[in-house]
């Protein structure tokens, strides 16, 4: 069978990835084209755009851009229609794939699938109208996302957390010989994009060089060129940048600022204490708008998933210098936190699940095709 899959970011790339893996083991014949990166294309496949074409994130980037995106839209609608694949499965990403679901549903016959769902239960949740209309399956990778589909009368399949997988699949890879105690390092995720990074990470460096007995290690995001991070780190801070080693920077520190989103669960899921750092500007503003806006208590997937504050959230005007010291020192080695917060962490593991999601959603979405042949459909 054919497959179709649109992703929009670094972490989108992994997840697909492991599901087209997935797929292939069940559906040998299965021919793949996508949006996506690297990742997706080294499983094999026609790579049509790289994701950092499409990856525009905030108000302002997204309007500069906006004739960019609208054509890119445009030839990716053709382009599915042309290929007609026995599916389209979407990789979260809703302001991209929404626009593309819509067109596909209301033009064509092919079933629509999304794979890692919308954040729709913490903002914009009217989207759930368009979600009912044209997604034929969702596939959840958050356990509370069930409950908040289930109230709007909508069936979705739960099946565990890809970073689940994607840290076993680390661990088991590691080799014996590269394991050790953690070495005196904090590392810092500044996000997967231009604008985070911006906002984030020259407070991230100020504020963890001050523990000057730690080496300071950035995990660049594989879309991101080493110049743009150049930019906002400091003449007289010492820090060293890597790419494509990101579990191995988390696993071998003591601790982590990370910019909020999957980076935080992954991080935990490594059992590394963190504070999550998500600064906004006009941030005042914005705080005080979050709580009209925002449906839910927390940010961060850690604190969502566990629904209590295990990791510390410094958002909009909150995340400053000063504070990122003083939560800091709180989970490093000796820190009053540091104990607590690794027993949650074992708790929010057990809520998430055992690895498989990836095998779990492939079995789905092949049983659900071949139902549909089978129906005639």
């Amino acid at each position: 069978m054919k497959y179709y899959l649109i992703v929009g970011e670094a972490s989108g790339d992994l997840h697909a990835s492991n599901l087209i893996h997935a797929i292939k083991q069940e559906d040998h014949e299965a021919d793949f084209r996508f949006y996506g990166g690297e990742k997706m294309q080294a499983e094999g496949g026609t790579l049509v755009r790289h994701y950092r074409e499409v990856a525009y994130m905030g108000f302002i980037p997204v309007l500069m851009h906006l004739k960019t995106i609208l054509n890119i839209m445009r030839e990716c609608k053709k382009d599915i229609v042309t290929w007609n694949p026995d599916v389209l499965i979407l990789v979260d990403y809703p302001g991209f794939n929404l626009d593309i679901a819509k067109y596909i549903h209301s033009h064509t016959d092919i079933p629509i699938y999304y794979y890692i769902s919308p954040k729709i239960w913490a903002w914009k949740e009217y989207r759930i109208k368009a979600i009912k209309r044209d997604i034929d399956e969702m596939f959840s990778i958050l356990p509370f996302e069930v409950d908040f589909y289930k109230s709007h009368n909508y069936r979705i399949n739960y099946v565990g957390n890809p970073c689940v997988d994607a840290i076993k699949k680390y661990e088991d890879q590691s080799c014996p010989e590269k394991e050790c105690d953690n070495s005196g390092c904090i590392a810092i995720l500044a996000g997967s994009r231009k604008q985070e990074i911006k906002d984030n990470l020259k407070k991230m460096l100020v504020a963890a060089s001050t523990f000057d007995k730690y080496k300071l290690v950035i995990a660049g995001a594989p879309n991101i060129e080493e110049n743009y991070y150049r930019k906002f780190i400091p003449d007289n801070i010492n820090v060293e940048l890597c790419y494509g080693k990101t579990y191995d920077i988390l696993k071998h520190s003591d601790a982590a600022l990370v910019t909020s989103g999957t980076a935080t669960l992954e991080t935990a899921l490594l059992r590394i204490p963190q504070v999550v750092c998500y600064y906004i500007p006009c941030g005042w503003l914005i705080r005080q708008l979050r709580r009209l806006v925002l449906k839910v208590k927390y940010i961060s997937l850690v604190n969502l998933t566990i629904n209590k504050n295990i990791v510390t959230e410094l958002v909009a005007d909150d995340m400053n210098v000063n504070r990122i010291k003083q939560e800091l020192s709180y989970i490093l080695p000796g820190g009053s936190r540091r104990e607590q917060m690794l027993a949650d962490y074992e708790e929010m593991a057990r809520i998430l699940g055992p690895a498989g999601a990836s095998e779990r959603t492939a079995h789905l979405i092949v049983k659900y095709l071949k139902e549909r042949k089978s129906n005639g459909i």
